[in-house]
């Protein structure tokens, strides 16, 4: 039935869900620091009500930061940019399961490693044509 009804329908082609054409490596590196700076402060303080809360809002960071890494590696780089860079597939590995690690960690060096990661992730994107027209906030 299906077939019947889309059966003179052009196929659409797009490389993301809706493109926006809005992409930047900084959504990832925000949310990257914020785990940084919570574990910082986790560790400056010995209230244990505010520390349980670091807890659960850095795990909140580091899980948005990965879905921004996620979104970066599936929908703006395309194979001619992991021809062009190939540790781009490892690098992203790298991060995303760095972001888990630093879910699961209250060591700011953990998350300063996955803020490390997306800076090298910016440091590609930016080289790309694509990031100039679609980058939020360009290297200075």
């Amino acid at each position: 039935m299906l077939d019947k009804l889309f059966s003179g329908a052009d196929t659409a082609h797009a490389h993301c869900d809706l493109y926006c054409g809005v992409y930047d490596p900084a959504q990832a590196k925000i949310e990257a620091l914020s785990c940084v700076k919570i574990a910082k402060k986790y560790a400056d303080s010995d209230d244990e009500v505010f520390r349980a809360r670091s807890i659960f809002l850095k795990e909140e960071r580091a899980e948005i930061c990965k879905h921004h890494l996620m979104v970066l590696w599936a929908d703006f780089f395309a194979p001619p940019h992991f021809e062009e860079f190939p540790q781009l597939h490892e690098l992203f590995w790298k991060a995303t399961h760095q972001a888990g690690e630093a879910k699961k960690s209250m060591d700011p060096a953990v998350s300063q490693q996955l803020v490390d990661y997306i800076d090298e992730i910016a440091g590609i994107f930016w080289q790309t044509d694509k990031a100039k027209d679609m980058g939020v906030y360009p290297p200075s």
